[in-house]
This record gives C-alpha cells, structure tokens and sequence, in this order.
C-alpha cells in the first residue's frame, strides 16, 4: 500500500480569486514543488489565502489544516513569482515550523516561464538565498513553458 501524505496550500492573499489550477495539475502530475511525492498518495486537505500582508492568517490556517491531519504545508508559488516577490515567504516558513512542528515547503507549482523572464531580467532572484527558495519550482524550460 502507497503513503499517504496530507498537504495544505496557502496561497499569497493577492491571488485569493484564484481557483488553484496550476497548483492542483502540478499536484496531480507531480510537478514542481510537489514531485518529492513521487508516486506517493496525496490528499489536499487544506487551501486558503495568508489572509494579506503581513499575513494574518499564518498564524491560524495551519492549526485547522493540522486538524485535518495535514503533514506538510506548501506556500505556494505565488508568493515567489508576484511581484515584488513576498517579503514574508521565509518568516512565514519560519514561524509554521516552529509554532506548529509542521514541515513548511515553499512552492506548489512550476514557475512558469514568463514570470521566470522578467525576474531573471529585474535581476530580483540574484540573491544567493533565492536560490533554495526556488529549486522546487525551478523546473526545465519546457516545463516552465507549460505553466504560462
């Protein structure tokens, strides 16, 4: 019998319209932040928004997505690619690992292209900590490509 993981998503507030397409298919395929599952059953048992900057809602969606059972919380990859890129993403990892013991990823989907252009050309992840933040996300040309 395959694991299961349960996972919650919080998303940056500024795309709380959005319906979760491209975290949901890179969920489904693997992709992304999400491809440490391999072959692994996943269930999402938590979505919602960080509530707005500072992110208010940090401080409690993750209690409710624990009651859920979620194991792993993902902030999603918008928080990376917005801009300007969320200056709270790594306190918001910070603060839901130790307040709540829960492993905190960033990322869900893969960035997409066009988003990985004008940042490459703002030069806004040219600080070496961008580095780690984006690895999971940062996947090959074709699948960034994808995402647009």
């Amino acid at each position: 019998m395959k694991e299961k993981v349960k996972i919650g998503v919080i998303i940056c507030d500024r795309y709380r319209n959005c319906a979760g397409g491209k975290c949901l298919r890179a969920l489904h395929n693997r992709e992304g932040a999400f491809s440490v599952y391999g072959d692994s059953e996943v269930e999402l048992v938590g979505y919602t928004t960080c509530g707005g900057c500072p992110g208010g809602n940090i401080e409690y969606a993750p209690e409710e997505m624990q009651k859920n059972g979620a194991e792993v919380i993902h902030l999603a990859t918008g928080f990376i690619v917005g801009y300007p890129p969320c200056p709270y993403l790594t306190c918001f990892r910070e603060f839901i690992t130790a307040r709540y013991g829960i492993k905190t990823i960033i990322g869900t989907h893969p960035v997409p292209q066009k988003y990985y252009n004008v940042h490459k050309s703002l030069g806004t992840w040219s600080d070496p900590e961008w580095e780690e933040i984006l690895q999971p996300t940062l996947t090959d040309e074709k699948t960034r490509k994808a995402y647009d």
